[in-house]
């Protein structure tokens, strides 16, 4: 069996999974010339077909009920992807969107993103189709205590470490946590992204965001490039959007543009740490974009990926939101892409993009400051120690800087282009792959 009979037979046996097919397809062609090179090209075949099926694939009923008193279901899951690094490590997500698919596209990315860090992580995801918008704070405690109702048998400190991803957030967590805590009768730190008066580390909330201009900072050193002084359009409005945009404006990037699902801000002068806490305040209320005013600002509906320009991108919202034509647009003006949501380029833009031989990052490695920062809450939570701010931000710029490194090591080509999605891919696929030899799997 070849890589390519690989990707037959998963494309036959998947036809409904688009976002697990497009992954799959990104990663398998990264790896192809590693495989061809080795001496055991066999067995190695055989492990990436054993890494493309899930370990275990949870799925359970949710039932809650709501304000009037009504009961209410929704589907939840936990995907168990691959374990040889470590327990398994991945975010809970909750938004109707959710289904095995991109669950599945979402924890096969995560073991290779767990990989990249260089913390002993494994690679897992989940979450529900339950829409916490415009639920109230008693509905939204009323679903989480549901939920870790049957998630608490399949989690755990050496086994599972869930953290928060799209729709679940600090409250969750902790409604969540509390919920574990009185389930399993113990403290152990079986959840990431807590606060830090209930054992979350100082810096997880910031993590994903600033990693991402960690990484992009090393980009531009790299290219000979000064992020200072750049503009910079940037999508999404929750937490990666905002402290990406607030850390690229401490590097004095100017910030065009914050987004939602309707639309998006544009600031020529650029957006400012105060515009930023009106957003973050007024999304927490449930407002959307085009009812907050900002001073110097406009809101347009759609996507600024054609209509901003700018010399760096960092799409932040979620999978699949750059097209190929938004793609033709961006690659007319960037010096650097960085994608800081998980996969959100299509497969096509994708190629685009890698075509155009421009700096770009795939979130797989610019992504990783999240869950790096919750490996380090989960040493702390082992150790029972408690690091400062500083002392977390220190360790985060060191794997970020170190996951550059090895973006570098494996993606540069001849011609001395590095090509970040293949750098990323091979690093953490070799990485679980000699893993899987050493468990003898």
């Amino acid at each position: 069996m070849t890589i390519n009979d690989i990707l037959t037979e998963l494309t036959a046996t998947y036809p409904y999974q688009p976002n697990f097919l497009a992954t799959a397809t990104e990663i398998l062609e990264s790896i192809t010339p590693v495989i061809e090179a080795s001496e055991t090209k066999d067995p190695d075949v055989a492990l990436v077909r054993r890494m493309l099926i899930p370990e275990r694939i949870i799925t359970f009923r949710v039932d809650w009920v709501d304000d009037a008193g009504i009961m209410q279901t929704n589907i939840g899951y936990r995907i168990q992807y691959n374990s040889a690094l470590g327990p398994y490590k991945g975010g809970l997500r909750f938004d109707p969107s959710v289904n095995e698919d991109v669950l599945k596209f979402l924890g096969f990315e995560q073991i290779f993103k767990n990989a990249l860090t260089g913390l002993p992580l494994g690679g897992g995801k989940g979450g529900s189709n339950f829409n916490p918008k415009g639920k109230s704070d008693n509905e939204i405690r009323s679903f989480c205590r549901a939920f870790m109702t049957e998630l608490h048998r399949h989690i755990g400190l050496e086994l599972d470490v869930p953290a928060g991803d799209i729709g679940v957030g600090g409250r969750e967590i902790g409604y969540l946590f509390g919920m574990y805590k009185q389930l399993a009768r113990g403290n152990a730190g079986a959840l990431t992204g807590k606060d830090p008066l209930i054992g979350g580390s100082l810096g997880r909330t910031e993590a994903t965001g600033h990693g991402i201009v960690y990484f992009a900072a090393a980009m531009a050193a790299h290219h000979s490039l000064t992020m200072s002084g750049m503009t910079a359009v940037v999508s999404g409005s929750g937490n990666v959007a905002e402290f990406t945009a607030r850390k690229l404006i401490d590097m004095n990037v100017i910030v065009l543009t914050m987004s939602d699902r309707g639309g998006y801000i544009y600031k020529p002068d650029g957006l400012s740490n105060a515009d930023i806490d009106v957003i973050a305040t007024e999304k927490d209320a449930g407002k959307n974009l085009a009812d907050i005013a900002i001073r110097g600002a406009e809101y347009k509906t759609g996507t600024p990926w054609q209509s901003a320009t700018a010399d760096t991108y960092f799409p932040c919202a979620t999978q699949n939101e750059v097209t190929e034509v938004d793609a033709a647009a961006m690659i007319k003006h960037a010096k650097l892409i960085v994608e800081g949501a998980n996969m959100p380029f299509t497969h096509g833009a994708l190629a685009v993009v890698r075509a155009a031989k421009i700096p770009f990052a795939p979130g797989k490695a610019a992504n990783a400051g999240g869950v790096s920062v919750s490996g380090l809450e989960m040493i702390q939570n082992a150790s029972h120690a408690v690091w400062t701010a500083h002392e977390v931000d220190e360790k985060l710029q060191t794997i970020m800087k170190r996951i550059h490194t090895l973006c570098v090591e494996h993606g540069t080509d001849a011609d001395g282009h590095t090509d970040y999605v293949n750098g990323a891919n091979i690093a953490g696929f070799k990485r679980v792959m000699s893993a899987m030899k050493k468990l003898g799997w």
